[in-house]
């Protein structure tokens, strides 16, 4: 039996003009794309679709929900996807509402396939982007949780810039074990060097008191 070929990405099309749709796979799987094709939004929402960065190339009059209606849903939900609107009854005012809500295209028909190409890549690298950024800090808030009471109070005091020695003062403790205290958290955050550390803290939003100056 033969595997299912790896999806690394896909592109979404909701359109309800069935020869627009049929153009549009031809379009994108000439260059390698994976494609599904929906007739309406709600259509759309049935379906369950593969967890992969991703792009919506969505009309803006459908029966149902309209394009637009379904980015205000997805920007209330805080669902992160990227839209390329294309359509034949766009204006100003449509543009205007769909790139503030974040769309990252709005192109009329007919549009030059490169450009919608275009588009589309682009927004797949916006979503790429961004799960590699979520998964990212999720590892980091994994590895955080790792540490001691002790090294998390340690690691904000380090990230201000305060040295083994101030540290030491403020906690009470021996330079010797800052240190050790220190060594831990660079191997546990996976750190290679303050700088590093220091901005893993700031994605963390770890709290740090203003640096010390003696």
């Amino acid at each position: 039996m033969k595997e299912k070929p790896t999806i690394e990405s896909a592109v979404f099309v909701i359109d309800d003009d069935a020869s627009v749709r049929t153009s549009l796979k031809s379009l994108f799987e000439s260059v390698g794309l994976h494609v599904e094709l929906f007739e309406s939004v709600n259509d759309f929402l049935k379906r369950e679709h593969p967890d992969v960065p991703c792009c919506l190339v969505l009309d803006v009059r459908l029966p149902g929900i309209s394009g637009l209606e379904f980015q205000n849903q997805l920007v209330e939900k805080g669902t992160d996807i990227p839209i390329v609107f294309l359509t034949g009854h766009g204006d100003i005012p449509m543009t205007v509402q769909a790139m503030k809500a974040g769309a990252v295209e709005f192109l009329t028909k007919p549009c030059r396939d490169q450009e919608l190409l275009d588009a589309v890549r682009q927004s797949l690298t916006h979503d790429r982007t961004r799960r590699e950024a979520e998964t990212h800090l999720v590892t980091l808030k994994a590895n955080f949780a790792t540490l001691t009471a002790r090294e998390k109070e340690v690691i904000g005091l380090v990230t201000a810039g305060l040295m083994n020695k101030q540290i030491a003062g403020e906690m009470g403790i021996s330079e010797v074990t800052v240190k050790m205290h220190r060594g831990n958290i660079m191997r546990k955050m996976q750190a290679r060097s303050l700088a590093e550390l220091v901005r893993i803290a700031d994605l963390l939003g770890i709290s740090r008191p203003e640096r010390m100056t003696s």
